[in-house]
């Protein structure tokens, strides 16, 4: 077995509580329960998309499960990188850590336009990019002055959303009708028919967007208190928490009116209370504001996920070590933040890059971010087999309930989602892979830089 190397270099401070390591398990998704997934109504329609739901919950619930072996027998700031090196040795941690960066550097601009877009309906006058890039400034400072702050202003604001969502669902409830909900529920037509089943498929990566980036938690397991204790308690607590919001907003919001006329826009919530409301609402203006809360927490806690990994990976130098230093003040890798953010910005204003098709700029974004998450729980799942197989002595504080039935199912269902993702997604699949060949070459270059780290001092051990 591979051993992880540097893994005791970083200065990160241990502060975080369990209640706080939930807030993050939820924050990080939960603005995906605000936008992004009604795009699968326009392929799927709602019960459609209900079905593809259900099956990528299911998926999650397991691979969460699973996932919780790997990151309390290894608590890194790689996460998956860290996991997948240990199983198959540095070209393993290369592919669970390219699939993570992807996932997680590119998850954020799709969050900041929606920031934007709820933004605009409050003050039209507003540019949504405007808005999205001033949001990357904003939350990028709150990281890096230092975990502690921005994990608490993380628990707050996704108390806040959750409450928001409650609250959306208690509003449209009057005006809610079920017949509203199913009309044309199966791609468009009322009834089941085979017709239906490529919508749902191609539905897949909405779906993922309900729960996409939960085990960003892994990333912030160098800085709990009680990493054993804690992360299982805040993942479990935190994936049924969002099936149950998930399910909520899905159903309400599609059966407060003609759910058409939200499936390929970034605001459903305040679009289907309108139906129910009317524009001039103080219930609406309420949402709008509130509804923010929801967005933030997801788009703060990512930030914090991205810069671990870049931090992590830039440490075993599978990036440059430059970003790999510790803010000597704040404790924060602060230069692996603000690279984040640089992508993502270049994201935020690449229309003519990514839209290789007929769907939106954040539509396009959210698949690529999909794409990487998919690789890399296909990966993970790999690799918790692979370690049970040859370390049977490493210290498990939680295992895997039900093995080998939950981590199987989970990868069965990442094998099912990235292979109809490609199908429908073939385009996006291509720079997907593009970016990993790019990685892939720099990775293969930079085999004495891993060699030197591995034999000499840590490389992230001062600060600047």
């Amino acid at each position: 077995m591979t051993t992880l190397g540097n893994t005791k270099a970083p200065a990160l401070q241990k502060t975080l509580s369990t209640l706080q390591l939930w807030g993050i398990a939820v924050g990080l998704v939960i603005s995906g329960e605000y936008f992004g997934w009604s795009y699968g109504w326009a392929s799927a329609g709602t019960l459609g998309f209900t079905v593809t739901a259900l099956f990528i919950a299911a998926m999650y619930a397991c691979f969460i499960f699973s996932f919780t072996e790997l990151t309390t027998s290894i608590p890194h700031a790689g996460g998956p990188f860290a996991y997948s090196k240990a199983a198959f040795g540095p070209v393993g941690g290369y592919i669970a850590g390219a699939a993570t960066l992807i996932e997680f550097v590119f998850a954020p601009p799709a969050i900041a336009l929606a920031i934007g877009a709820y933004l605009n309906v409050q003050f039209p006058a507003i540019d949504p990019k405007v808005a999205a890039v001033a949001a990357y400034i904003v939350f990028m400072a709150l990281n890096i002055v230092g975990v502690q702050i921005a994990a608490t202003f993380e628990l707050v604001v996704t108390l806040l959303a959750i409450f928001e969502l409650l609250v959306f669902m208690g509003v449209v409830s009057p005006g809610f009708s079920m017949a509203n909900f199913t009309k044309g529920g199966w791609s468009g037509q009322d009834g089941f028919s085979l017709a239906s089943i490529p919508g749902m498929f191609a539905a897949i990566p909405f779906a993922i967007w309900f729960f996409l980036a939960i085990e960003g938690v892994a990333m912030a397991a160098e800085e709990a208190k009680d990493p054993k204790r804690s992360i299982p308690i805040a993942y479990i607590a935190g994936i049924l928490t969002l099936v149950l919001l998930a399910v909520g907003v899905m159903v309400f919001a599609g059966g407060a009116g003609d759910w058409t006329k939200l499936a390929n826009i970034n605001d459903p919530l305040p679009q289907a209370m309108k139906l129910i409301v009317g524009e001039n609402s103080n219930w609406l203006h309420m949402l709008v504001w509130l509804g923010l809360f929801g967005l933030i927490a997801s788009f703060h806690g990512i930030i914090l996920g991205y810069s671990r990994q870049i931090f992590a990976l830039s440490r075993e130098a599978y990036l440059p070590g430059y970003f790999a230093k510790i803010h000597p003040r704040f404790k924060t890798p602060h230069r692996a933040i603000l690279a984040g953010g640089v992508v993502g910005i270049i994201a935020i204003f690449s229309d003519e890059l990514i839209k290789f098709n007929d769907q939106p700029l954040t539509a396009n974004i959210v698949t690529m971010s999909v794409f990487g998450a998919i690789l890399m729980y296909i990966v993970s799942m790999l690799s918790l087999f692979k370690l049970r197989r040859t370390a049977p002595h490493m210290v498990r504080p939680f295992k895997a309930p039900m093995y080998p039935v939950f981590p199987a199912f989970a990868l069965f269902g990442a094998c099912v989602c990235m292979a109809t993702m490609i199908y429908f997604n073939a385009m996006m699949f291509l720079v997907f892979v593009v970016f990993l060949g790019l990685g892939l070459g720099y990775f293969m270059l930079t085999k004495g830089q891993r060699d030197d780290a591995a034999a000499t001092a840590p490389v992230a051990a001062t600060s600047g």
